[in-house]
């Protein structure tokens, strides 16, 4: 299951890469996200994919009998998922008030709005 998982992560890369190399800015979001959700899977998969309890000792005992799950990759990704939102938000926020200024999303276009040379 692991080595799919690594494929699936490996196509969102490139996916996420491409969409980078993109002019256009709506895109290049759409790359954000790709690449967010291919690191929070990558995590994941690297804490192992195990079917088993959840982490909880019983009453009494000093270690845990079966198999358990590991909560730290999940507990890495929730907060990954809470950061990678908030990034997004404020480059959306961005794009939008760069589109309403310069009526264009394309990246090429917006350099119109850099200083020009000075020599």
């Amino acid at each position: 299951m692991e080595v799919i998982m690594a494929l699936v992560v490996g196509g969102m890369v490139a996916c996420a890469v491409y969409l980078f190399l993109s002019r256009q800015y709506l895109r290049m979001m759409f790359g954000v996200i790709l690449l967010s959700n291919a690191v929070n899977i990558s995590i994941l998969t690297v804490g192992r994919i195990t079917q088993g309890m959840p982490p909880l000792i019983g009453q009494g005992e000093e270690v845990m009998a079966t198999v358990v799950s590991n909560p730290l990759p999940q507990a890495l990704i929730l907060t990954a998922i809470v950061i990678g939102f908030g990034l997004l938000s404020f480059a959306l926020a961005l794009g939008w008030r760069a589109y309403q200024e310069m009526d264009t999303l394309d990246t090429n276009d917006m350099r119109a709005a850099e200083p020009g040379d000075r020599s």
